[in-house]
Formats: structure tokens, C-alpha cells, sequence
């Protein structure tokens, strides 16, 4: 038996459970982990609300995009992973069919990565959701150069800190936005070349400061809703205003005549580049080469073990947090 994380219908962290099930085992093209960490990511948290863009297909339901740990066993057709292969699971499937919350997790083999030995279990679990949010649009979409200016706001979260220092491992100028100035510190500290905390200064005012007035070549948008017409006003001719999450949970205009110049504001998911294993490959040999260097180490806030899975659930949604929330398994 082995302990896993499912909930019987949606709601708040307290429906979550743990609960003994009959060891899974892998399918043709699957692959069953022996889980030591487990990265816990907002989305998670909106699909167990029913409020994500995939819902349960049944309940109760599995839940969970990351986790790192060693293989315990490969089903039929996997090739390039062999039993006790420390690995590290990408979010490239939908929770409608798989998860990552328990002590042993079935997922396919195309969502699963070698983890040198160099990389903790915690690290493996950390990095993946929130470095490929930020590669996928940044990169591999935007071709992102060295001295391009990006904005991003929710910056404290583990995607806003993800992409501070995927920017700034290639060169660009990350531009930190915060609600709250209490936050500054700690983003320029964790890699910010500017911060503008809007409880106290003009977002645009404090973007244009910034760029020298040219503006933004990317937006990085995590919050989505009205706020777009004003960050329509920084983005530079040319640039593009990637709109990858909704935290505002207000519905989310196209900018009017007023705001609207030469750029392009697009929604993007990492699903983009993470179900495309053409795509997929080269980011993932990005962003281990930056982990082990050190450069695209993530932050982490907290830890907390799986017994404690509502408690985590409780203090991601707190929204407290500076950088990811991880999970260990004993």
C-alpha cells in the first residue's frame, strides 16, 4: 500500500486526504517513481477549486504536476530510463489522468527527466513547473536576447523568481512588480535589476524609469484582468505581452484604442512547449545545465512533509510565500 493525496470533491485544502492505496503500476509508455519531493504549484490549487483550465474527469480525483525522486519500475515501450534512475517529473500531461501527490505516482515517460546526482530531490521537484513557465514563452516563443527588458509581475511567486533568473542568466534586464514594497528587498536580492512596488509608485511611470523610456521588449503576466491596459502602455514597439495566468480572477480585456501600438499580447501555457518533445528537449537540457550550474537554482520558501499536505495547500494560497512550496516524502 502506499500513501496517496486525492480529493473526493473540490473545495479548499481541507479536501484533500491521504489515504493507503494498492501500489500502482505502469502502463505501456509509463514509468512508476518512488517520490522524495513534491513541488506544489498554483494550478493545483485553482484544479482541486474547479476553477483550472482541465477539470477532474472523475472524482475523487489525483492531483499534483511535479515531483523528483528514483524510479521504481518502467512499463512496456520505455526506453532511455531504467529502474533506480534518480529522475525528476515535468508537467506535460493533464491531472484529469495523472498525479504527483503521493509516495509512489505513475506518470508517462515523456514527462519524466534524468536528475544528475548533483540534484537533490527538493531541487528536481522545484525547479520544473515554474523555469519551463517562463523558458517556454521567453525563449522558445520570444527568443529572448540579452539586454531585452522584461516585466513580471506576481514576482515574488515561484514563476516570478523562475523568470527573474532565467532572464538574468541570459543576459536581460528582469523587472520585478510587487503590490507590496515590503517585497523589494528580497527581488532585487534574488535577482531583480529594478523593482516598482505599486502600493507606493505609478507602474508605468516606474517601467519607463527603468527601460530609459524605451519600455518593455516582454510583459510576463500573472495576473491578467484590467490590469492589462496599463501594462499595454510599457511594453515597447515590437514587444509581446505574454498572459500566462489569471490571478486576478477578473476577466481579462484586450487593451482599447487608447493603449494599443505596435505589439503583440497573446495567453500562453507551457503545455506549448512541454507536450511537444521536439520542443521539450531542448529546454529541458537548459534548464538542468543552469540548475547544476547553480544560475537556475530555485527558491525555496518552504517545506513541509506530505502528512502535512493541507497545512502546504494552506500556506500556497496565503500567498506569504517568497518562491516555491515543497512537499518531502520519508
Amino acid at each position: 500500500m502506499a500513501l496517496t493525496v486525492r480529493f473526493h470533491e473540490l473545495g479548499g485544502p481541507e479536501v484533500l486526504r491521504l489515504e493507503d492505496l494498492p501500489d500502482p503500476e505502469p502502463g505501456p509508455e509509463e514509468v512508476l517513481i518512488r517520490v522524495e519531493a513534491i513541488g506544489l504549484n498554483r494550478a493545483e490549487v485553482n484544479f482541486r477549486l474547479g476553477r483550472y483550465m482541465d477539470q477532474p474527469r472523475s472524482l475523487p480525483s489525483l492531483i499534483g504536476y511535479e515531483a523528483a525522486g528514483v524510479v521504481e519500475a518502467i512499463g512496456p515501450r520505455v526506453n532511455g530510463i531504467a529502474k533506480g534512475d534518480p529522475v525528476a517529473v515535468v508537467p506535460a500531461f493533464s491531472m484529469r489522468d495523472y498525479g504527483t501527490y503521493g509516495e509512489l505516482v505513475v506518470v508517462p515517460a515523456a514527462a519524466v527527466v534524468r536528475r544528475p546526482e548533483s540534484v537533490s530531490a527538493i531541487t528536481g521537484a522545484a525547479v520544473w513547473m515554474a523555469t519551463l513557465t517562463a523558458y517556454g514563452a521567453l525563449v522558445d516563443i520570444g527568443g529572448l536576447r540579452a539586454g531585452d527588458a522584461v516585466v513580471i509581475n506576481a514576482a515574488s511567486s515561484g514563476v516570478g523568481i523562475a523568470t527573474m533568473r532565467l532572464v538574468k542568466s541570459l543576459g536581460g534586464l528582469p523587472i520585478a512588480v510587487t503590490r507590496t514594497s515590503a517585497k523589494r528587498e528580497q527581488l532585487a536580492a534574488l535577482g531583480a535589476d529594478a523593482v516598482v512596488a505599486t502600493d507606493r509608485e505609478d507602474l508605468v511611470a516606474g517601467v519607463m524609469a527603468a527601460t530609459g523610456g524605451a519600455g518593455a521588449r516582454f510583459v510576463f503576466d500573472a495576473v491578467a484582468g484590467p490590469g492589462v491596459r496599463q501594462l499595454a502602455r510599457i511594453v515597447a514597439p515590437g514587444g509581446i505581452h505574454f498572459v500566462h495566468g489569471n490571478l486576478s480572477g477578473q476577466p481579462t480585456p484586450f487593451p482599447g484604442p487608447e493603449t494599443m501600438q505596435n505589439y503583440s499580447m497573446r495567453s500562453y501555457t507551457l503545455f506549448e512547449v512541454t507536450k511537444v518533445p521536439a520542443r521539450l528537449a531542448p529546454a529541458t537540457a537548459a534548464i538542468t545545465e543552469g540548475v547544476v550550474s547553480g544560475a537556475l537554482e530555485p527558491v525555496i520558501d518552504r517545506t513541509f512533509p506530505l502528512s502535512r499536505i493541507v497545512d502546504a495547500h494552506r500556506f500556497l494560497e496565503s500567498e506569504e510565500q517568497v518562491g516555491k512550496v515543497v512537499v518531502t516524502v520519508s
